[in-house]
């Protein structure tokens, strides 16, 4: 059973920023969220992250060595796996509106500058997180739905052919798309 059907599903968020003690920082305010706090140093090590796992939200320091946020995230939007994940800029630079234009340019959804107030950003987290698990469980419904479509045509099928056995036939194809097995179907068809 996957965590999104147990009814749980913990959402990943990416922090990026080659300084140590900014990631724990990062972590420290993302603290009582129902979040996994992934912290990488560079926005190579981003990609690469990236590749493997989905991330609910980015958190990422624009002025970095290597590649910065900037080239990092337009590698992120480039990508059709990871061009929706939102990216919010994180920065110490002084609050010079050419930099907040870049990164609005690159794909940010969000552009702060340090220090910053630690629960305006948990604010900020927290609605892409939500969104992140709603799309999470349309997605699974979608699933469910579309198995569900196809059992009853299935069952539709079988019930068009002669012969007894196709009913029960036809009853296991729809218990066998349902989540759990409905009491209220077994009545019904009896």
């Amino acid at each position: 059973m996957s965590e999104l059907e147990a009814g749980f599903l913990m959402a990943k968020v990416l922090l990026v920023d080659d300084r140590q003690d900014n990631l724990i920082a990062l972590e420290a305010m993302l603290q009582g969220l129902p979040v996994e706090p992934v912290a990488v140093s560079s926005g190579e090590a981003a990609l690469k992250r990236l590749l493997v796992d989905d991330f609910a939200v980015i958190l990422m320091d624009a002025q970095m060595p290597g590649l910065d946020g900037f080239e990092t995230a337009g590698h992120i939007k480039r990508r059709e796996r990871t061009r929706h994940i939102p990216i919010i800029f994180l920065t110490a630079a002084d609050r010079d509106a050419r930099l907040a234009l870049r990164g609005y340019a690159a794909g940010a959804v969000d552009y702060l500058t340090k220090p910053f107030d630690p629960w305006v950003l948990r604010a900020k987290v927290a609605i892409f997180v939500d969104l992140w698990v709603k799309t999470q469980q349309l997605r699974q419904q979608a699933q469910q739905w579309a198995r569900l479509s196809g059992a009853a045509q299935d069952a539709v099928r079988l019930l068009e052919e002669p012969g007894l056995d196709n009913v029960e036939r036809a009853r296991e194809a729809l218990r066998a798309a349902l989540p759990h097995d409905p009491e209220p179907l077994t009545r019904r068809t009896r």
